[in-house]
C-alpha cells in the first residue's frame, strides 16, 4: 500500500485538516517533474541532431573522457531556512530557494512556500494541543490530590486533626471548584510528583496525610510540613464539589427525600474512583493521538523530501529535515513523558500496581472482525432467501390463497410475524450505517460511548439481523406446515403459539445473564430502553435520545407488540380469529402507543 493511503487512513478524522496537506504538495512535485520531462526531452532531441552530424564528420573517431566531475557526497546549498520569531515563543520557518534563476525554478519555489506553510500549521496545531493536555493534565493531578483526600477520609472518618467536613450525597464526582489553573510549564511536573503518590496506608491520618504533600512543599522548605501538609488536605477537601446529577430514580428519591448529613460512603467514593478511571483513560487516548499525528506527519514530511530528491534530482532533503527534527513536533518530549506518568499513576492508583491490567484498560484491544462472523452472515442470508422462496412455493403448491380460509388465516398470522419484518428491517439500516460510519471514519464507537473491542460492527449486526430472519421464516413455514398437515389438525392451537414463542425466544436472548450472543450489547441497549421509558429520571446520554429517535419510527413494530398482547392475552388464538379491532380499548391503545415513542423523546428534552 503506497504511503498517502496510509496516511489518509491513520489520520485521526477530528484532526484532518491539521495533518501535512501530502496529496497537494505531491501535485507540485508532478508538476516539476512534467517540466523536468519535457525539458529532457527537448534537450534529447537537440543532442540527437548534433551527435548524428559528428558522427557524419568525424566517423571512425571515438572519444573517452579521463574526467567526470560529480558532486560526491558534500550537498550543495539548494535551500537556506530561515527561523522567524512569533509572539515572543512560537517559531515560524520561511525556506529560501537558491536556485530560483535556474529554468524552472519558479515551480520549485511554489513547493517549499507550500512545504513551509504545511510546516508552520502542523506546529501550531501541536503547540496548541500540547498546552492543551498540559492543562488537563494539571487538573488531573489537582484531581487526583481530591481523590486521595477522599479516601482518606472514607477510610479515617474519625482523624481529629484533619478537622474535615462531612459532605451530603451518596454519589460522589470529583471536581474541583474555583480553583486556580497551573501553567502549562508546571503541569508536566505536577503529573510526575502525582504519579509519586502511594496507596492509602493503613496508619494514621496524619502519616496519610504525609504521602500526598503538595508540589510547593517538594522542592523547598520542610520545617513544619505536618501542619502544613494537614492544611492542604483540608484545603483539598473544602473545594470538592458534589454532584447531585439525576442518574437514577433511587439516587433522586434520596436525593430529595434523604439525610443531609449522611457522610460520603464507600459506594460514593468507588463511584467517584470509576469516573476518574475513565476520564485518565480517555486523556490517555488523547495522548496517544497527539503522539501518533506526530509520528505520522514527520514521517510525511521525510517522504515528501525523498520525492523531491528523487524528481528534482537536489540534495536538500538534510538540510530541510534537521529544520523539521528542531521545530517543536520533531524535538518535543513532553507527550512521552506525560505517557509515561499517566501509566504508572492508573497502575499504582486504579489497577493495585497489577501493570498488565492497567494497560489493559488504558490499551484496549481493537476489535478485529473474525471470519466466522462473515461466514454465518453469508450463511444465513442464503437461508434466508431460501426459506423465502420455500414459503412461496408452499403457499402456490397448496392453494391456500384459493381457499375460503385462506385469506382469513394470512390476515390473522401476517400481522404477527410483521412485527419481526419491522424489527429485521430496522437492524439491516442500522448496519448500513455502521458501515458508512467506518467508511467514512466516524469515531461512533467513541461518539455513543461503546466500550472499545466491544462494539458491534456492521458484520456483527447483519449476522442478528439474518439469524433472525431464519428463525422467523422457519418459524412461519411451520406455521404453514402443521395448518396444511391433516395428521395434525386436531392440534389447532399449536401453530398459533408458534409466533408467541419466537417472541420468547427472542426475549430470552436479550435477557439472558450468560456471556453469550454480545452480552455486553445487549445490556447496553436495555440500559439505555430504561432510561428512555423513565426519561425524567436520569441524565439524558447520546445513546438515550438517539434510541429514542429510533423508537419514534417504530410506531408499526409497537401496535405489532399490542396485537401480540391481546391476541394472546384475550384468548383470541383459541378461536384463530383475530378480532382485536373490535375490542374499544385496543382501538384506543392503537393511537396510544403512537404518541408513547414522542412523548418519551419530550421527556428527555425537559
Amino acid at each position: 500500500m503506497k504511503f498517502g493511503k496510509i496516511f489518509k487512513k491513520q489520520m485521526v478524522p477530528e484532526w484532518v485538516e491539521a495533518y501535512m496537506d501530502y496529496n497537494g504538495l505531491k501535485r507540485v512535485l508532478k508538476e516539476i517533474r512534467s517540466y523536468k520531462h519535457s525539458k529532457l526531452t527537448r534537450a534529447a532531441s537537440r543532442v540527437s541532431r548534433q551527435a548524428e552530424a559528428l558522427h557524419r564528420s568525424f566517423s571512425g573517431l571515438s572519444f573517452h573522457p579521463r574526467h567526470i566531475e560529480h558532486a560526491g557526497d558534500i550537498e550543495d546549498q539548494v535551500i537556506k531556512v530561515d527561523t522567524l520569531q512569533q509572539d515572543g515563543s512560537r517559531k515560524l520557518y520561511k525556506t529560501k530557494f537558491l536556485k530560483k534563476s535556474e529554468e524552472g525554478g519558479e515551480i520549485e519555489v511554489s513547493f517549499f512556500n507550500k512545504l513551509d506553510e504545511n510546516l508552520n500549521k502542523v506546529n501550531k496545531f501541536y503547540r496548541d494541543k500540547l498546552e492543551e493536555v498540559l492543562e488537563e493534565a494539571a487538573l488531573l493531578d489537582k484531581q487526583m490530590d481530591a481523590l486521595i483526600a477522599l479516601r482518606v477520609k472514607v477510610q479515617k472518618p474519625d482523624a481529629d486533626n484533619l478537622n474535615l467536613e462531612k459532605h451530603p450525597s451518596d454519589k460522589v464526582v470529583v471536581d474541583i471548584s474555583d480553583s486556580t489553573m497551573r501553567t502549562p510549564g508546571s503541569a508536566n511536573k505536577d503529573m510526575v510528583h502525582g504519579i509519586e503518590r502511594t496507596n492509602i496506608p493503613e496508619e494514621e491520618a496524619t502519616h496519610i496525610a504525609t504521602d500526598i504533600v503538595p508540589v510547593s512543599h517538594t522542592d523547598g522548605n520542610k520545617e513544619g510540613a505536618g501542619n502544613g501538609e494537614i492544611q492542604d488536605l483540608r484545603e483539598i477537601l473544602e473545594r470538592v464539589k458534589m454532584n447531585d446529577a439525576l442518574d437514577s430514580p433511587m439516587s433522586t428519591l434520596k436525593g430529595v427525600f434523604g439525610d443531609s448529613n449522611e457522610p460520603i460512603s464507600k459506594k460514593g467514593l468507588k463511584k467517584a474512583e470509576e469516573q476518574l478511571r475513565l476520564v485518565f483513560s480517555e486523556f490517555y487516548q488523547k495522548l496517544r493521538r497527539l503522539k501518533e499525528y506526530s509520528f505520522m506527519n514527520l514521517l510525511a514530511f521525510s517522504k515528501i523530501m525523498k520525492k523531491y530528491e528523487k524528481i528534482a534530482s537536489r540534495n536538500a532533503s538534510r538540510n530541510y529535515m534537521k529544520i523539521v527534527d528542531n521545530s517543536l513536533i520533531g524535538s518535543s518530549d513532553e507527550v512521552n513523558r506525560l505517557l509515561e506518568r499517566v501509566e504508572v499513576t492508573f497502575v499504582k492508583h486504579f489497577s493495585s500496581g497489577n501493570r498488565r491490567e492497567g494497560m489493559k484498560c488504558l490499551r484496549p484491544k481493537v476489535k478485529r472482525d473474525r471470519h466466522r462472523v462473515t461466514f454465518f452472515s453469508g450463511f444465513f442470508s442464503g437461508c434466508s432467501i431460501a426459506l423465502v422462496v420455500a414459503v412461496v412455493f408452499k403457499i402456490e403448491s397448496r392453494k391456500i390463497m384459493d381457499k375460503d380460509y385462506g385469506t382469513e388465516y394470512m390476515a390473522n398470522i401476517i400481522p404477527l410475524y410483521s412485527l419481526f419484518g419491522f424489527i429485521i428491517l430496522h437492524m439491516l439500516m442500522y448496519s448500513a450505517n455502521i458501515y458508512f460510519w467506518k467508511r467514512y471514519r466516524v469515531n461512533y464507537t467513541f461518539i455513543f460511548g461503546f466500550k472499545q473491542g466491544t462494539e458491534l460492527g456492521y458484520r456483527d449486526v447483519f449476522l442478528i439481523s439474518t439469524g433472525l430472519a431464519v428463525l422467523a421464516f422457519v418459524c412461519f413455514l411451520l406455521n404453514l406446515q402443521f395448518d396444511m398437515d391433516w395428521r395434525l389438525r386436531d392440534h389447532k392451537t399449536l401453530p398459533e403459539v408458534i409466533p408467541l414463542g419466537l417472541v420468547a425466544i427472542v426475549l430470552f436472548i436479550l435477557i439472558c445473564p450468560f456471556n453469550i450472543i454480545y452480552r455486553s450489547s445487549r445490556l447496553f441497549f436495555i440500559r439505555a430502553l430504561i432510561h428512555c421509558i423513565c426519561a425524567p429520571l436520569f441524565e439524558v446520554t447520546l445513546p438515550d435520545f438517539f434510541l429514542a429517535d429510533h423508537l419514534t419510527s417504530q410506531i408499526q413494530a409497537i401496535r405489532s407488540f399490542e396485537l401480540f398482547i391481546c391476541y394472546y392475552g384475550l384468548g383470541e388464538y383459541l378461536q384463530r380469529q383475530n378480532k382485536c379491532h373490535s375490542h374499544g380499548v385496543y382501538n384506543a391503545f392503537y393511537f396510544v402507543v403512537a404518541v408513547i415513542p414522542y412523548w418519551l423523546r419530550f421527556l428527555q428534552i425537559m
